[in-house]
């Protein structure tokens, strides 16, 4: 393997299989690997090079991991196969099934839920950086309250974004949460005076909906990708320093402390790391988390 970058997008469900020959191919390194405690799906090891196979979304992960490889990863001995996949549960089914040996984009809550829910040991073990949700419309409103009565809140659907997409809503004075809920559900609005329609759909086509609704909850991850400008475009914004949102690296229980992923979290967590994001996004539409 060499140490260039290996960018590959995969649709849902499809990662296995794009990865098989790439794993395959690195086989030829197994003795190495288990002389240096190296075996792990998705990660090989050919001399002094170790191969990590990891999945994420585009914006701005990818871009996140994208530099650390061109950047960082050499002098660390690794190299990293990039992933790029579009939705929210591959990165957590091919992290599972041993297609990737760790993902990048998913917040504690989601995390917290998808294990919940799946049953997946997984653990975080670098928090990296902050991407604040925000509500936005292309109906030129400057504020939410110009929202009109009766019309139609785009959210997330998985429960975690869905729970803090409404608890958004309630900080900006639109809706009122039952506050024993920990997870919200749009069947925990208690109070929605100007009889919203919240509507749910994937993650990814929520900003692509817009049109269709009077506002539109959007991750920041998806906002970018979009085109739009959290700090600018958005009517409200989630607040970015102390968000319990960080995005993470994400890894197998069992591998925690590998040595070539705990060099990865080391460098998700570095001075330059930290100096590219502040210099990258100057608006703060993705914050530092270290």
């Amino acid at each position: 393997m060499t140490s260039s970058i290996t960018r590959r997008s995969v649709l849902a469900g499809g990662l296995a299989s794009a990865v098989a020959l790439t794993l395959a191919a690195c086989s030829g390194g197994s003795s190495d690997d288990t002389a240096t405690g190296a075996a792990v799906d998705g990660i090989s090891v050919d001399g002094d090079v170790a191969t990590i196979t990891i999945g994420a979304t585009p914006q701005p992960h990818v871009t996140i991991l994208q530099w650390v490889q061109d950047n960082l990863a050499a002098d660390a001995g690794l190299n990293l196969d990039i992933v790029e996949i579009d939705d929210y549960q591959t990165p957590n089914t091919s992290l599972n099934d041993g297609s990737l040996a760790a993902n990048f984009y998913q917040t504690p809550n989601f995390l917290a839920q998808q294990i919940d829910e799946k049953g997946y040991d997984f653990v975080a073990i670098a928090d990296v950086h902050i991407e604040p949700m925000g509500i936005y419309t292309d109906k030129g409103y400057s504020s939410v309250d110009e929202a009109a009565e009766g019309g139609t809140i785009l959210l997330n659907n998985d429960p975690a974004n869905t729970a803090r997409g409404l608890q958004l809503l309630e900080t900006a004075g639109l809706i009122t949460l039952d506050p024993d809920v920990e997870i919200p559900t749009t069947l925990d609005v208690t109070d929605n005076p100007k009889n919203f329609d919240l509507v749910t759909v994937d993650g990814a086509q929520v900003a692509a909906s817009m049109a269709d609704a009077e506002l539109a909850v959007i991750n920041g991850n998806y906002a970018l990708d979009a085109g739009l400008k959290p700090s600018e475009d958005a009517l409200v914004l989630e607040q970015g320093e102390g968000s319990p949102y960080a995005n993470q690296l994400v890894v197998r229980t069992a591998d925690k402390d590998n040595e070539y992923l705990v060099k990865l979290a080391g460098l998700l967590n570095s001075d330059e790391l930290r100096t590219y994001i502040e210099e990258t996004w100057t608006d703060e539409s993705v914050i530092p988390a270290f």
